[in-house]
């Protein structure tokens, strides 16, 4: 390991073990901000330095004036960027879906509680790109930030930096965030299996004659599992029960969705094709169930059974 990852290593884990622990809603204190100049504001001292020497030595007033001056603003300058951070809220953390070898978003609330905007903030995740933006006075915004899923399971939320170097770039103000929490990796949907045969539907006979694959035939009563999307939301307002649209050749479709039958592929494959599945019978509306060893989820349908099947693909062990 290189000298410089070294010390960036050290420096962070000195950091963490200043800030403690870090629980949202987080109001940024003067405390936990760090703050140096920039190339430019380097530069900028050395020349005031030079100036300040050269009106010294040849006992130039307009020169220690314009020296003194400019200093003020830089200092000014200095303190503006770190009222820039100092104050701001990170009020929430939330991850979308993220599937193992692709990239996940994160999207943190930040909030700004005081009449004066804030100006060129930037956030970046170890290692990755930074997003740039502005936040008006008294209000809020959310970011959403790139994060690298490498392969699935649960995760801790990856290091993150927020600065800016407002307002005229001579200085740069940043904070550290360890946020303490977690989200889950799925696997990554592929496969090549069909998915499996519908069932506990009502067989063709039951299907008037002539009917097409997608064609309504009736409506009936609204069962455990069924897919909020063939509700008729329209009689459930005018006060009936709730009831569910039934097509031909789709008759209240249902898979059930077994580990156990993908004998000749590896675990990682199997937790592939069972998420493959299960994105098809969420892309369908077809309730589904799935069963893994040591754990069964129920039929169901809709986002709530979508997450959960999901997180149980994400965090199966083998035996």
């Amino acid at each position: 390991m290189r000298l410089r990852e070294r010390i960036a290593e050290r420096v962070a884990g000195w950091a963490r073990r200043r800030q403690g622990e870090e629980l949202l809603p987080l109001e940024l204190q003067s405390r936990r901000l760090y703050i140096l100049p920039t190339r430019i504001g380097l530069g900028i001292g050395a020349l005031l330095l030079i100036m300040m020497l050269a009106g010294l030595n040849y006992a130039n007033s307009l020169a220690l004036l314009l020296t003194f001056t400019v200093g003020s603003v830089v200092l000014a300058s200095m303190h503006e960027c770190h009222r820039t951070l100092r104050g701001l809220i990170v009020a929430e953390a939330t991850v979308g879906e993220c599937f193992a070898g692709s990239t996940g978003w994160l999207e943190l609330q930040l909030q700004n509680s005081v009449a004066v905007a804030r100006r060129s903030l930037q956030l970046r995740s170890a290692g990755g790109e930074a997003v740039s933006l502005d936040l008006q006075p008294a209000a809020a915004a959310s970011v959403k930030l790139a994060i690298a899923a490498r392969q699935r399971g649960r995760q801790t939320l990856p290091r993150l930096e927020l600065a800016s170097t407002a307002p005229f770039g001579l200085f740069r103000a940043w904070t550290w965030l360890h946020l303490e929490s977690s989200f889950v990796v799925y696997p990554a949907p592929v496969g090549r299996r069909a998915l499996p045969e519908r069932a506990g539907g009502r067989s063709g006979r039951d299907t008037p004659q002539g009917a097409g694959e997608h064609e309504w035939v009736a409506l009936r009563r609204f069962q455990s599992g069924d897919s909020p999307q063939r509700v008729a939301w329209k009689l459930v307002a005018r006060g009936a029960p709730p009831m569910v649209a039934q097509y031909a050749g789709d008759p209240g479709a249902r898979h059930v969705l077994r580990y156990n039958d993908l004998t000749h592929s590896s675990t990682e494959e199997r937790l592939s094709q069972l998420a493959l599945w299960v994105l098809e019978c969420e892309r369908r509306g077809e309730s589904y169930a799935l069963q893994l060893p040591h754990l069964s989820l129920p039929l169901g349908c809709g986002a709530r059974q979508r997450r959960a099947a999901l997180e149980a693909l994400g965090l199966f062990v083998a035996a």
